[in-house]
């Protein structure tokens, strides 16, 4: 091993333990490169067209599979996953169901902050490191990247699954110019079980791949259109996002509460009733919402929602 080898190893090492100092439950690496049997998988995705009207995910192609395109110099793709858990739910079983990853603050702004502070630590231990944070906000293959650093495997649900861990958290990443030892991908564990594709209310997925036309998730945040009358009786109460897959998953019985008060549900929201979504005002929105992604559907994104989810 070189000297060169040995400062790659020690500072991957350094940047772990620092990572896990600002909360993070996992730190990977990858050599920043060309994501090329990934960049196949995608284009033939989209060429099925089963990115729906996600217009965006056509764009920064070339970027998208090469995070040296992203950041000048980039030498390294660090990937970092936040754990977001909570058992806690809403307590009306019949009020319309909102995703977990939006019970707290916008999930965006909670990690990036955290990125930022490891970048400060990290350069406070080694000197000037350029390059940049991403937060399911830039054109970022985050989950490929996360199974090239050994993070977990892809599973038949198309999320991240981590041994003992599974898949309740966020993945961001740091592209940098710091040349750090790699990690590799682990096994497969998904074996035989096939509980999410059973699950899914509206036949969303297949092994390995996810029609987002018919993901529930894409039916209530990305479709700003009426949502197609065929999955009236097939949403399964949810009115933003949807858990179905995960919920099912057997690693998932594993999963830990988060510890970050920022993701904590609004001392409102569980509280929340059927009758209280129906009557949701632009101010109750603002105040349960405000800091949450959900803001992404908007008032009268979450208003067209509960209508369709009540519409006889």
């Amino acid at each position: 091993m070189t000297q060169a080898d040995l400062v790659a190893r020690e500072r991957a090492g350094l940047l772990k333990k620092l990572a896990s100092e600002a909360g993070f439950m996992f730190c990977g690496i990858s050599k920043a490169g060309r994501l090329d049997d990934e960049a196949r998988k995608l284009e033939a995705w989209l060429n099925k067209g089963l990115h729906g009207k996600m217009r965006y995910m056509e764009n920064y192609f070339d970027k998208r599979i090469d995070p040296t395109l992203l950041v000048d110099g980039a030498k390294s793709v660090v990937t970092l996953l936040f754990n977001y858990y909570t058992p806690d739910k809403q307590q009306d079983v019949e009020a319309p169901k909102i995703s977990r990853y939006a019970y707290g603050e916008d999930y965006h702004k909670v990690v990036k902050q955290k990125l930022f502070d490891l970048m400060e630590s990290l350069q406070a231990h080694i000197g000037v490191v350029s390059g940049r944070a991403f937060v399911d906000s830039a054109p970022v293959m985050d989950k490929a990247w996360a199974v090239r650093s050994g993070a977990g495997w892809m599973g038949k649900n198309t999320n991240v699954i981590r041994p003992q861990t599974g898949s309740w958290f966020f993945i961001a990443e740091l592209i940098i110019d710091l040349e750090l030892e790699a990690d590799g991908p682990i096994k497969d564990y998904c074996g035989t079980c096939t509980r999410c594709i059973d699950a899914c209310p509206t036949d969303a997925l297949s092994p390995y791949q996810i029609d987002a036309t018919r993901c529930i998730s894409y039916l209530t945040i990305e479709l700003r259109d009426a949502i197609p009358s065929e999955f009236k009786s097939k949403m399964d109460n949810w009115m933003f996002g949807c858990d179905v897959c995960q919920e099912v998953c057997p690693w998932n019985r594993f999963a830990e509460k988060h510890k970050e008060a920022a993701v904590e549900p609004h001392s409102e929201l569980l509280a929340l009733t059927k009758e209280d979504w129906q009557d949701l005002s632009h101010a109750v929105f603002n105040r349960v919402l405000g800091k949450s992604a959900a803001q992404r559907a908007g008032f009268e994104g979450i208003k067209r929602n509960i209508r369709f989810l009540n519409k006889d």
